[in-house]
């Protein structure tokens, strides 16, 4: 499984992605996110499936960009053309997987500006390539594994906040989901892009540099399960004094 997070926010964008590779019981590192910039073009990919159509689609991509790149002045005209890469590969490769047992599964986020662009701009691209567009009112996407990490941002991240509390915030959604699914971990990629800037800046976080942050997350989170006693008290004490239930056999309540 993977943990890929994009975030969008009034100052720009920022990228999460873990390392952690699976390949039946074999475990390894490898990178998830890949970055193209020239000129006035800067852009993020982020991917979560199998890694021989990952490859194979960012190949196809790279190589576009080498032929074809003055004819993409917009972010979406980009997006389609990853698109279409994609939907090449899976003409190429889809058959033989499904005659395997496998599934073709790639998702993509994909996010930054090119020179015709307002703004920074953030997609996520299905395996079908069809894709839609990331923006203010739902700014984030995850691809692979979200279950973990998505009550977190749903509770408390919007797009009126910067680019500080973007990396705050995802990297706890990255923790909870690291510290629940074994198939995610360390070390995060991280990018973050600053719209007009048309450059990317990238960083590798390893244990040892997330370990302050995992350990007050820790103790911030037993901290506030012990302060909820007053609010759960009254509520124990009810069910606690309320007469205890009795089961009939052959009872039916219609449920």
């Amino acid at each position: 499984m993977t943990f890929c997070l994009g975030m969008k926010c009034r100052e720009g964008l920022l990228a999460i992605a873990d390392t952690r590779i699976t390949s039946g019981t074999e475990l390894s590192t490898a990178k998830k996110i890949s970055i193209h910039t020239y000129e006035q073009h800067s852009m993020f990919i982020l991917t979560s499936g199998l890694r021989s159509v990952r490859d194979k689609a960012i190949t196809y991509f790279e190589e576009r960009l080498e032929s074809d790149s003055d004819n993409f002045t917009k972010m979406y005209m980009a997006a389609n053309a990853l698109a279409e890469e994609i939907r090449r590969v899976r003409r190429e490769d889809g058959e033989w997987l499904a005659s395997d047992g496998l599934f073709f599964d790639l998702h993509c986020i994909f996010g930054g500006q090119l020179k015709d662009d307002t703004e920074a701009r953030l997609y996520l691209i299905y395996p079908e390539g069809n894709w839609v567009e990331v923006r203010s009112s739902t700014p984030y996407v995850i691809i692979g594994e979200s279950r973990y990490g998505k009550p977190i941002l749903d509770r408390v991240w919007d797009y009126e906040q910067g680019l500080f509390d973007a990396l705050r915030v995802g990297l706890l959604s990255f923790d909870a989901t690291r510290t629940s699914a074994s198939d995610v971990d360390y070390p995060v990629d991280a990018v973050l892009y600053e719209p007009g800037t048309f450059k990317m800046r990238e960083v590798r976080l390893t244990r040892e540099d997330l370990a302050p942050l995992q350990e007050y997350w820790q103790g911030a989170m037993a901290e506030a399960v012990g302060g909820a006693e007053p609010s759960v008290r009254p509520l124990f004490d009810r069910l606690h004094t309320t007469s205890p239930a009795h089961t009939h056999f052959g009872d039916n309540d219609g449920s």
